[in-house]
């Protein structure tokens, strides 16, 4: 990308609050590692390792699922309402938006999240996004299914490791309507089965240009 550009995305007056949003897999964290060492945007992660949630909901999805979601819910806002209130640039490594339109819808639909605690969290998330301002952009990792096991193997989290691979199809069934339907604000969609932006600089220098054009564009819907 030119100097000009890159100026314009790590040195101009406008704050920049950027989401990377996608499925188990998709390089949501690699990305999010890469951008905020290129730009010098903070880097806001998801709660993984000191989840306590995790590892036993993957062993009982029924049993844990609604204090999962809860747990993540309160953590995406904190960190969301922490980005929109600094002072400097951040991203952020999945949005709360996920969190009700795709992982908590899932576990609803397929039976391991009961109506009465799907009603009280869709209740929480309801009012906890009206205090929320929408991201500068949201950046859409779109991955297949077997590039998402490939991933989560290589990876080698062990409670991962059970995840079933209809649940990952499924999944991807709902973030590909999300995506479609995703009208808060600014997007990019990248697709990333013959990306590699960790450890080709040409990938990664190109997808950084479609992120600075896609925040300096001017149709605030616009999928680039």
């Amino acid at each position: 990308m030119s100097l000009e550009a890159y100026n314009k995305l790590t040195c101009g007056s406008e704050k920049k609050f950027v989401v990377v949003a996608g499925n188990i897999g998709s390089g949501k964290t690699t990305l999010t590692k890469k951008l905020s060492e290129k730009l010098g945007w903070k880097p806001h992660y998801e709660s993984v390792q000191d989840n306590p949630y995790l590892a036993d909901f993957y062993e009982n999805m029924s049993r844990w699922s609604f204090p999962l979601q809860v747990y993540f819910l309160n953590h995406r806002f904190n960190t969301h309402k922490f980005i929109e209130s600094g002072m400097g640039s951040g991203i952020q490594d999945r949005s709360i938006y996920e969190d009700a339109n795709i992982f908590a819808r899932a576990l609803f639909e397929q039976g391991d999240l009961d109506e009465r605690d799907y009603e009280t969290y869709c209740t929480l998330y309801e009012s906890m996004i009206q205090y929320l301002s929408a991201p500068t952009l949201m950046i859409f990792l779109r991955r297949s299914v077997p590039k998402l096991v490939e991933r989560i193997k290589l990876r080698g989290r062990d409670y991962e490791q059970t995840i079933p691979l209809d649940y990952l199809t499924k999944l991807n069934g709902y973030y590909n309507e999300w995506y479609d339907e995703y009208d808060l604000g600014k997007s990019l969609i990248v697709d990333t089965d013959d990306l590699d932006f960790l450890d080709n600089d040409e990938h990664f220098d190109h997808l950084v240009k479609r992120i600075h054009d896609s925040i300096a564009q001017q149709e605030m819907f616009f999928h680039y």
